[in-house]
Formats: structure tokens, C-alpha cells, sequence
């Protein structure tokens, strides 16, 4: 068998999960800009809980409890945001 024939092949085998990626990736970005289009003031919102999310999630942890109560909340309304997004599409 030839050397160069199965380097390309090892080639192709490597390109294609990469282009899937690439493919599902821009189909992601896509959604979300066309999603932005029609419904702006969710997707800001959306965007607001997670940061309020990550913000909770980095703070320390002895809170008698209300910061993992509050994550609890802001992922139910993360939920709620994204439900009516999806319904409102």
C-alpha cells in the first residue's frame, strides 16, 4: 500500500470531526443570533441569569444556605426564560 494514501486517509478521518463541529457550531450561533432577532429582551435576559449564575456559583460558599437556595431560583428562571423562548418561537 502506499504511504501517502493512508496518510490521507489518516487526514480525512481527522477533518471530519472537526468540520461536524465547526458545522454544529455555526448552526448554534445562527440560532441564537435569529433567536436575538425576534425576541432581544429574553435573550438579554437569558444572558443575565447566567452571568447572576456564575457570579453566585464563585461566591463563597458559607451563606447559611440562601446561595445555593438562590442558584436553585436563577436556574428554575433560566429555565422559565428559555421555555418561553422556545414558545415564543
Amino acid at each position: 500500500m502506499n504511504p501517502s494514501n493512508n496518510m490521507m486517509k489518516f487526514k480525512l478521518t481527522c477533518l471530519l470531526p472537526v468540520l461536524m463541529c465547526g458545522i454544529l457550531l455555526s448552526a448554534n450561533v445562527l440560532i441564537s443570533h435569529a433567536q436575538a432577532a425576534e425576541q432581544p429582551h429574553m435573550v438579554n435576559a437569558l444572558e443575565a441569569l447566567k452571568r447572576a449564575r456564575h457570579q453566585l456559583e464563585i461566591a463563597e460558599a458559607d451563606k447559611g444556605g440562601h446561595r445555593v437556595r438562590a442558584i436553585g431560583i436563577v436556574d428554575n428562571a433560566i429555565a422559565e426564560v428559555e421555555a418561553g423562548i422556545a414558545a415564543g418561537n
